[in-house]
């Protein structure tokens, strides 16, 4: 796992920790010293640790004015332990909104178990997006972790897509390709 960066080819665009509005904001990263860990094992130091043991992001891009964010996640979602809805809701989710993002992208091809617990976190979220016509997609899941997932039923907050190359898009043209399909799917 300790190989496993976060996306870095759009860094040239948007880093977090040089953004006022990122709950990142501020934020060195170490190249050389592993000291996060999903259990017992490291994980890169580039990604962001937002009060979860077990799961870890990086924001990868934030366009205000289009009101979208690219979150890549790397661990274990753990509702049930570890609340980590709770977390990103109350920790990453809420200042990004209060920013003014209603379109929230989280890539987790990296997500290797998911554990629920509650739905309350996800019924808000959802509920607060979709007020101001934004929506939450969940990019690439796992097959096994999407089974847990839609078994609470969960999609019906998050959405599950599939886009396996979204790495040779541009950022906007993600999100471009995304949010039609959400249109699409809601005609």
């Amino acid at each position: 796992m300790h190989e496993i960066e976060p996306f870095y080819n759009w860094r040239y665009l948007y880093t977090a920790e040089t953004d006022p509005r990122s709950p990142f904001f501020g934020r060195t990263y170490s190249e050389f010293e592993f000291s996060q860990t999903v259990y017992n094992y490291y994980i890169h130091p580039q990604w962001d640790e937002f009060g979860s043991r077990t799961l870890y992001m990086k924001i990868l891009f934030a366009d205000y004015e289009q009101q979208y964010v690219i979150i890549e996640l790397i661990g274990e979602w753990n509702d049930a332990i570890e609340n980590d809805i709770m977390m990103l809701k109350r920790d990453v989710v809420d200042d990004l909104y209060a920013a003014g993002i209603t379109k929230f992208i989280l890539i987790a091809e990296n997500v290797l178990n998911f554990h629920s617990g509650d739905k309350d976190y996800y019924t808000e979220w959802f509920e607060e997006v979709t007020d101001k016509e934004g929506w939450i997609v969940a990019l690439d899941m796992p097959v096994a972790t999407q089974y847990d997932f839609k078994k609470k039923k969960l999609n019906y907050y998050i959405e599950l897509m599939e886009i396996p190359n979204w790495r040779v898009f541009k950022p906007e043209h993600l999100f471009a390709k995304i949010n039609d399909e959400i249109n699409k799917r809601l005609d």
